[in-house]
């Protein structure tokens, strides 16, 4: 028998990726720029890459070896890093929020970033901006965004702090009334906040509760940084298994702390020097800071998931496991089906969300255009979509990336294949800015009410607004539901249209049972994730229909992509189609097999541009930050390399051996020898 030739696993690594680059036949140039939105988007963010790693501090190989306290000394320096080149490069808003976003560190400043500041632009009274906007946008103050309490996070009707305008002095007194209604979680609050927006029911001189409402307040001293008299504050502590420790989730107290009547955020809502209260034109325009933070969340989840898809693709493709061929070479991970079925459909949903986020910041920001005109017409469905939206997003997130970690094998649950930190870094955003199983309920309830006018009048169903689109399905004048056949899942409009009539149906079968009827525990969970899968499957659509923009080869590929995308939607919505009569059980087999063939298929055709897909989402080694996610594919050298900067094998000896573990070696080798004595003596 002929000896198999012996192979350098360590080299082959490199040369599977080289070879996985020759095999891609999309333009990684031309994806890429279709994914930032163009060249110069890109040039952008090239530019200021090569500024920060330029600058020791922005190091990251090292941070997995720092406590809690040195994480945080050490993200303060990079704020204050950044905003030194920030003015040293004369960068615009646009290049300094683009840096931020590179360095990929969990800072405090981003809390004033994308809440603070946000709040400020779409709430703050002239006066109030004529005296504190130059502050806050030149980062002369830091500030925070104090909602959630100790008793109440995404129930913002029941907070306990109250804001009492006292006329006598036209001054609100901020008060926390009990334990329970202290401010908790607030990022950037424990230490490094000078300034906070309140969210603070709002208590007339007559005792009258009119809500939650926003005061500006300032918390720290601008000379020494202390507490300022009545305010309590401080960290919360460690977050879940050491998750974003460079930050200072806080909390506070107010005792009876006094602000003038011109620092409430009073934009829309006001009350006047006599203590008189000025309705807002619309109940739910102080949700503007939230909803611009959930629609970044959108492309924030993209760009989140592609890091995952792009290391781990990286990772399975150059990782052989199995028994070798006739060269001596073992299967590569990503061609095992197991693999590429859970990795491909993360890449496809990093791509989707990706693109979905560019829609729904375009569609926020013609939002806030009629707002800043008083025009509230497009306020209520834009608060659901980005309802929908974000718990959808995250929760898919979530899960991808820990589904990406998994497939590494043992080697993922290594802090050097960057995931962990992925994870429990992004595991907060099921919660924080609305929590995703209380958000569902907010989506049927906006869906059941657009529903109901849909049934009641087929006049409504010619006005229906874009995320609302699919209960057109419900009218009389509407096509009937697709016949699925093994044809549908080649075919984008049906399967697309699949998705819409689930909606459609789940929606109205819930509208139309009587209140006093029973329903099932995940009735909410079920209706708003079928509602936003419609609304994204028709954008998908649209996505598609516009890949004419590409070269008809990448506009294949990325094609096949989103098709993908589809197919999965299907797949996971498959107990809903059944339920709802669209897929029917005939008697003659499994009637979802076409489709998971269909899956697989796509799967196949998408695999010899894996590397190249990822390699458009433009990561660089420095930004990704893992030993398995390496350009060059020389993962066990990366692998190696870090775990010689492990801090404890500087000592050859352990500190830990003279006190502790040479004690119990000598206990177990007296006792072993006595045992021996004993045995001698038989």
């Amino acid at each position: 028998m002929t000896p198999r030739a012996r192979v350098d696993v360590n080299q082959q690594t490199s040369a599977d990726m080289k070879a996985a680059r020759s095999r891609t036949s999309i333009s990684v140039q031309t994806v890429r720029n279709y994914l930032y939105g163009g060249q110069k988007v890109w040039d952008l963010r090239e530019r200021l890459e090569k500024v920060l790693v330029q600058e020791p501090l922005f190091d990251k190989q090292h941070r997995d070896f720092l406590g809690r306290t040195d994480q945080y000394i050490r993200a303060a320096a990079i704020i204050n890093r950044l905003d030194e080149l920030r003015r040293m490069h004369n960068w615009s808003q646009e290049e300094y929020s683009t840096a931020s976003s590179l360095l990929s560190e969990a800072m405090s400043i981003t809390l004033h970033d994308v809440a603070f500041q946000p709040v400020f632009l779409g709430q703050g009274s002239p006066a109030l901006m004529e005296s504190y906007w130059d502050l806050v946008y030149e980062k002369g103050i830091q500030g925070c965004y104090l909602q959630t309490e100790l008793g109440h996070g995404t129930n913002v009707a029941r907070l306990e702090t109250t804001s009492t305008y006292i006329p006598e002095t036209q001054e609100f007194e901020i008060n926390s009334p009990s334990l329970t209604s202290t401010k908790w979680w607030i990022g950037a609050l424990g230490k490094f906040a000078t300034h906070g927006a309140v969210q603070a029911k709002l208590v007339l001189p007559d005792g009258k509760d009119m809500g939650p409402h926003l005061f500006f307040v300032q918390l720290r001293s601008l000379e020494d940084h202390k507490p300022l008299q009545g305010i309590t504050v401080g960290d919360i502590g460690p977050k879940a298994s050491g998750g974003m420790a460079a930050q200072d989730q806080g909390f506070a107290r107010f005792d009876h702390v006094r602000i003038p009547r011109t620092n409430m955020f009073s934009k829309f809502a006001q009350v006047t020097t006599e203590g008189s209260y000025i309705q807002p034109p619309h109940a739910k325009l102080s949700y503007g800071g939230m909803m611009y933070i959930r629609a970044n969340m959108i492309p924030t989840a993209g760009w989140t998931i592609a890091k995952a898809a792009t290391v781990a693709i990286r990772y399975t493709t150059v990782r052989r496991q199995g028994d070798p061929n006739a060269e001596g070479l073992e299967r590569q991970v990503l061609t095992y089906p197991s693999t590429y079925y859970r990795l491909l459909p993360i890449l496809s949903r990093a791509f989707v969300f990706v693109e979905l986020g560019r829609y729904t910041v375009k569609a926020l920001n013609e939002m806030q255009q009629r707002l800043a005109n008083r025009d509230t017409s497009l306020l209520a469905e834009m608060h659901a979509l980005l309802c929908g939206l974000k718990v959808f997003v995250t929760t898919n997130g979530i899960i991808d990336i820990e589904t990406a970690r998994r497939s590494m094998g043992g080697h993922g649950y290594s802090a050097f294949a960057g995931l962990g930190r992925l994870y429990m870094e992004y595991l907060p955003s099921a919660t924080f800015e609305g929590d995703n199983f209380v958000l569902d309920g907010q989506v049927v309830r906006a869906a059941t009410k657009s529903c109901k006018a849909v049934l009641s009048s087929t006049s409504t169903v010619a006005e229906l607004p874009l995320p609302s689109a699919y209960l057109r399905l419900l009218s009389t004048a509407s096509e009937a539901p697709p016949q699925v056949t093994a044809s549908t899942w080649h075919d984008v409009r049906s399967v697309v249209l699949l998705l819409e009539w689930r909606a459609a149906l789940m929606v109205k079968n819930f509208a139309q049972t009587a209140a006093s009827a029973d329903v099932d525990a995940s009735i909410n969970q079920r209706l708003a994730k079928a509602v936003t899968e419609a609304f994204v499957a028709a954008q998908v659509g649209e996505m598609i229909n516009n890949l004419a923009v590409l070269p008809s080869e990448d506009a294949k590929v990325v094609g096949c992509l989103y098709r993908l995308y589809l197919l999965t939607s299907a797949e996971s919505a498959l107990v809903d189609l059944l339920s709802v009569g669209l897929i029917r059980h005939t008697g003659a087999g499994d009637p979802t097999q076409d489709l998971r063939l269909a899956i697989k298929a796509l799967c196949i055709e998408v695999l010899p541009n894996a590397i190249g897909l990822t390699d458009a989402f433009g990561f660089s080694d420095w930004s990704l930050d893992s030993a398995l996610g390496v350009f060059d594919g020389r993962v066990y050298e990366a692998l190696w390399q870090r775990a010689q900067m492990e801090p404890m094998n500087k000592d050859e000896v352990t500190p830990a051996y003279v006190p502790y573990i040479r004690p119990m070696l000598q206990r177990g080798q007296a006792a072993a020898q006595q045992k021996a004595k004993l045995k001698s003596r038989l």
